[in-house]
């Protein structure tokens, strides 16, 4: 036992010292706040044996009452209850009832009234205007024609099931509605309603949260029980869809799905044309052009059409339906599938549409399925609007247009195509790896904007893209207010939400690739993760579950400092000291003209606080090892050989505190007096013993003028004006002032 303790006690004496300040735990395990494994979700992160999820097949028909601008509908719902419980009730989303008087709107998140207010805004804060909205439910009964008990709350219905629904069971429901379609330009960010064209006296539908849907029943929640108040968005089952849209003849419906009687709703021309782009690679095809939708829009039909679409294995069902639509269309080959691409827009998005909006949705269906897994659908539509990018399987609808003279800024062009790419790459997140919207937004937008920042950075290298730098003032914000990123949706403030929920996780992902673990292993662990949860429901566990799994990386630390908690990146360079070994055989003199340190054999002068290298390196005396060292080894270092390594090089001890909280990697530059340099990286586990200053000593051949930290700006660093040694002076902004004045 003695000799034991003495072990302990010779073991930790020498760090007994070293870190003075609380210990937090940056490097343990975050079991304990992410949900346990079980045998649905195992703990690499992939999906259990045993592992389930519910399904919704839908048949709908529906119809637009132009005059009226109320949508009409009925739908049958086989419902499938693929869980190990038996349902006495379900529930259904009725996400329309959110524009209810009273009920939670955009006007709440923003409700400040000032001396000096906008009649949009006024109209937003108290609907001085009133107008009707909100699902009417006619009827809902079961597969036998029976009626069936309902209880809404708010933006979700209880269905009271007749018969038990038993596990493995399935049940039909019927179930008619109609509702008043909003004006988008009541709501701030509406994501559908319709757009009023006053020139030409004629209105764009943007058809979405337009039927009654079904909640979420999964194995982590049980029924999905938040109410939609519009910031998180949504949380759907995976079905098949055959729908039936009745509007005015002269009407274009771009849909969610395949056409499925075109020859009643096209012209043979318009066939033709898109049948020509099903084999067109290199350019869009116009399928309606712009005197077509000129001469289309100028007269109203009092006739009206059904078209008809089916789709397969998707989550939802969006259509945009107007007269003034150009159409354009180009095909794109995946390795597995070929894609229809297509915009529609009406003229007022000429020309800019016409030139760049399918190639962006390309951009992004080539960058997506290489990063993750081939687009599985066979069409991919954008079509433009005011003001919203706004996603759905196959279609988004996107903002961005040209002024009336046709000009459209730069910068509102990179806007434009920024949001057409970023909306198209919902379609894999959360449409396809679908996780839950109105609980965790930054599952998917912040997947979806880090490989939407992937895509303009190989496809428009000179646009505006996020890099870590970017998201640094955020992180460097007030702590009274700023919230973790594993904060659920609606509980985010309005003006940092995109921050929080967008760039922040952005960032890390690109940390992740770029700096911690390297972009092949990354990309691999990436791929796994969607290809795991490809139509499946994942939660934050499965993702860093399997960015673990798949790349043998510890990286706890990581997910616990950058997502748990409102921590920054800052590091201090706070000294930089520099040694060489004494060696008998030099010439004193020389050493003396080298350094106006004092030469010691025992590095009196180690500790001493020195702001750069004008005094020259302090001297180590080496001496040779006494066998006692070596304890029961037989061995012995070669003493001469070390010395011989370790001849004229430079021994540079580097010290870096921790301000900010958030452990990182220590990416080290160091710029040599003859003017070139050299980057080391220290792993972010250098921080494991001291979570609040490390020291590290470094071997270079040459003499060292000058030492940086992240001189790239890889890790988000919120205070770079202590990155460097000696330290930079900065100029205060009254000597700025003056400089300008003289």
């Amino acid at each position: 036992m003695r000799n034991y303790l003495l072990i302990i006690f010779f073991a930790l004496s020498p760090f007994l010292q070293a870190q003075t300040q609380p210990w937090q735990g940056k490097f343990e395990p975050i079991d304990n706040i992410i949900a346990p494994p079980n045998n649905y979700r195992n703990a690499s992160g992939a999906p259990g044996k045993d592992y389930w999820q519910q399904r919704a097949n839908y048949k709908i028909k529906a119809q637009i009452n132009e005059k009226t601008n109320v949508l009409s509908g009925e739908a049958v719902i086989t419902y499938f209850n693929n869980s190990p419980d038996n349902l006495s009730y379900v529930w259904m989303q009725l996400e329309q009832n959110v524009n209810k008087k009273g009920n939670e709107d955009f006007g709440s998140i923003n409700n400040n009234i000032k001396d000096s207010i906008t009649t949009q805004n006024m109209q937003r804060l108290t609907r001085a205007i009133d107008f009707p909205a909100g699902y009417t439910i006619k009827s809902v009964k079961d597969g036998h024609g029976n009626t069936l008990k309902t209880t809404i709350n708010n933006t979700m219905m209880k269905v009271k099931l007749n018969t038990t629904l038993n596990a493995g069971a399935s049940t039909t429901i019927s179930i008619s509605w109609s509702y008043p379609i909003t004006d988008r330009s009541m709501y701030r960010l509406s994501r559908e309603g319709y757009e009023y064209f006053p020139e030409d006296d004629n209105t764009t539908y943007l058809m979405a949260h337009w039927f009654p849907r079904m909640a979420v029943y999964n194995d982590t929640e049980g029924w999905q029980n938040q109410q939609f108040q519009k910031l998180g968005e949504f949380a759907l089952e995976f079905g098949d869809y055959d729908v039936e849209i009745t509007v005015p003849a002269d009407h274009i419906i771009a849909a969610t799905g395949t056409l499925q009687n075109s020859e009643s709703v096209l012209s043979k021309t318009q066939r033709k044309r898109i049948e020509k782009a099903k084999s067109t690679f290199d350019k869009p095809v116009m399928i309606i052009t712009k005197e077509e939708a000129i001469t289309n829009e100028s007269t109203k039909s009092t006739k009206q059409k059904t078209w008809k679409f089916k789709a397969e294995n998707v989550r939802d069902f969006a259509f945009a339906s107007s007269r003034k639509f150009l159409w354009d269309a180009q095909a794109v080959k995946l390795p597995t599938n070929t894609v229809l691409a297509m915009s529609l827009y009406p003229k007022e998005g000429l020309p800019v549409w016409q030139y760049n909006s399918t190639e962006a949705v390309k951009h992004a269906l080539e960058v997506y399925s290489e990063a993750t897994f081939d687009y599985p659908y066979p069409v991919c539509i954008s079509v433009n609007t005011s003001n919203i990018g706004m996603e759905f399987p196959m279609i988004s609808f996107n903002g961005g247009r040209p002024d009336k003279d046709g000009n459209i800024s730069e910068r509102a062009k990179q806007g434009m195509l920024s949001t057409i790419v970023h909306e198209v790459g919902h379609n894999w997140f959360p449409m396809i790896v679908s996780s839950d919207e109105r609980k965790w937004m930054w599952m998917d937008e912040g997947l979806n904007t880090f490989l939407h920042q992937r895509t303009l950075a190989e496809r428009y290298p000179d646009f505006n893209h996020v890099t870590p730098k970017v998201i640094a003032p955020f992180m460097s914000g007030d702590k009274n207010i700023l919230r973790p990123i594993m904060t659920t949706s609606d509980n985010e403030l309005f003006n940092q939400f995109g921050a929080n929920f967008y760039l922040k996780p952005t960032v890390g992902l690109q940390m992740l690739r770029n700096t911690i673990i390297g972009k092949e292993l990354f990309d691999e662990a990436f791929k796994e993760y969607a290809n795991r949860w490809k139509y499946k429901h994942p939660n934050p566990s499965d993702l860093f579950r399997t960015l673990e799994d798949a790349t043998a990386t510890d990286l706890d630390w990581f997910f616990r400092g950058w997502f748990f908690t409102t921590d920054n990146v800052d590091m201090e360079l706070s000294n930089v000291k520099w040694f060489k070994v004494y060696e008998d055989t030099a010439n004193i003199e020389d050493k003396k003209k080298s350094s106006k340190a004092k030469i010691t054999a025992s590095g009196a002068n180690a500790n001493a606080e020195i702001d750069d290298f004008s005094n020259g390196p302090e001297f180590i005396n080496m001496v040779d090892t006494p066998d006692k060292d070596y304890g029961q080894f037989l061995s012995r270092l070669d003493d001469a050989e070390v010395r011989k390594q370790l001849s004229g090089k430079n021994i540079y001890e580097i010290t870096v505190k921790n301000r900010g909280g958030l452990v990182m990697p220590v990416i080290i530059e160091w710029v040599f007096t003859d003017g070139t340099t050299e980057i080391d990286q220290l792993p972010a586990e250098v921080w494991r013993r001291n979570e609040y200053e490390i020291q590290h000593t470094f071997i270079k051949d040459k003499e060292v003028a000058k030492v940086n930290l992240d001189p790239n700006l890889e890790l988000a660093d919120t205070n770079t004006q202590n990155n460097s040694f000696p330290k930079e002076e900065n100029e205060s902004e009254f000597d700025d002032f003056k400089a300008k004045k003289k």
